[in-house]
């Protein structure tokens, strides 16, 4: 950050929106990558550690929150984490990169920015995303969730089989195959738009 940025008060990360990642992850937890957008004026400990932005807006951030909230990257982050996350492990995954103007990527920051924005405390997020805030049926936001993994699987350029091996080999033991039905019926939709 250029010395600007650092004296300017108002850019004190505890008095901004930001995205933060439990640090403490197993492979063998449900999630390994589990991460939130956090309400401004919050302080955190190092038990969350946050991402800074030494460039970008919240449509950024929300397409950063949407890939990392999703089974493809999750399933990624299970191949190398043992017993925590950390800047150097996670700032080495990869994350697709595309246009501004690309629809799927339009898409992720619209859901992601919607399923975020849960209360009051996120008003000034939505508004600048122009989404609603506040609480949502729980059918609605599963059919998000599903369709941001689908969004992000289309952006990592994989197919149909290479989703059905992340699904069959993300969690021992737990009922992916609803999950997964979903998640394909979204990722053929996006497919004939793509």
């Amino acid at each position: 950050m250029n010395e600007e940025w650092v004296y300017d008060k108002s850019k004190l990360p505890c008095l901004n929106y930001r995205i933060a990642f439990r640090n403490i992850a197993r492979s063998t937890d449900t999630r390994t990558i589990i991460t939130s957008l956090i309400p401004q004026n919050t302080i955190l400990t190092n038990a969350a550690p946050y991402f800074l932005w030494p460039r970008g807006d919240n449509k950024d951030r929300a397409y950063l929150l949407g890939v990392m909230s999703s089974i493809p990257f999750d399933w990624y982050a299970r191949r190398f984490v043992e017993s925590n996350v950390n800047y150097h492990l996670i700032n080495a995954f990869p994350v697709p990169r595309p246009g501004y103007e690309n629809d799927i990527r339009k898409r992720i920051v619209e859901i992601s920015g919607r399923l975020s924005a849960v209360d009051e405390r996120f008003k000034e997020w939505a508004e600048a995303l122009g989404v609603d805030y506040g609480s949502m049926d729980k059918e609605t936001k599963k059919e998000y969730i599903y369709e941001v993994d689908a969004l992000v699987t289309h952006l990592y350029n994989l197919d149909k089989q290479n989703l059905k091996v992340m699904f069959k080999t993300f969690h021992q033991g737990w009922n992916y195959k609803p999950r997964l039905k979903r998640v394909l019926d979204y990722y053929k939709k996006w497919e004939d738009k793509i």
